[in-house]
């Protein structure tokens, strides 16, 4: 269950706040270090995620209940099963190459980033056009404009493209810390306002 932060725990807060600003200031003074990391956990998680594939390819599910209650277990069809195993093929696969050889997965994944940057930056532009409000228009062009180069740099530049990944991270992190810093702050004054107030 998602709880609203204004009824969590200051010091939960602080910590989780603390722990954004030393990543982000690991990410900024060590971005390919930090991006090697990123893409450590990505493989660890492509492997799981391959590894949880192919035990449902071949795991049986509830398909339907008994009319005394008990389940009635199935297979699946030949297809979802090929599909399973091949999903779970790929993950293995990629999992293990990023494992092994983190700074390819890098590139890689920042290779595909590009691709899907200049895409959309198309598709933008193509709704740019086709959007009736003219301030909507210039809002879709300048979006479209903006990913299109960013997916052209990245695509161009795949390792630089890296360290500057894991370096906007960073501040993306630095910047959600002092968030959680200031909300944190402020719960902690609400919480001892309150006493005071009864």
């Amino acid at each position: 269950m998602v709880r609203d932060w204004m009824t969590m725990s200051w010091k939960g807060l602080l910590l989780r706040g603390a722990i954004a600003v030393v990543f982000g200031i690991v990410a900024i003074a060590a971005p390919v270090a930090a991006a090697l990391a990123f893409a450590l956990l990505w493989g660890i998680w492509a492997l799981a995620d391959g590894i949880g594939a192919f035990v449902q390819a071949f795991s049986k599910d509830v398909v339907g209940m008994n009319a005394d209650g008990t389940a009635v277990m199935g297979g699946r069809s030949g297809g979802e099963k090929a599909l399973l195993i091949v999903l779970g093929l790929i993950g293995v696969v990629a999992g293990l190459l990023a494992i092994t050889s983190p700074g390819l997965a890098a590139v890689a994944l920042t290779w595909i980033l590009g691709i899907w940057l200049i895409v959309r930056g198309i598709f933008e532009l193509v709704g740019a056009f086709s959007a009736s409000a003219a301030g909507a228009r210039g809002l879709l062009i300048l979006g479209a404009v903006v990913d299109f180069l960013l997916g052209i740099l990245f695509v161009a530049n795949p390792g630089k493209s890296v360290v500057g990944i894991a370096v906007f991270l960073g501040i993306l992190a630095i910047i959600w810390g002092i968030v959680m810093f200031v909300i944190a702050f402020m719960i902690r004054k609400q919480a001892n306002a309150a006493p005071a107030a009864v």
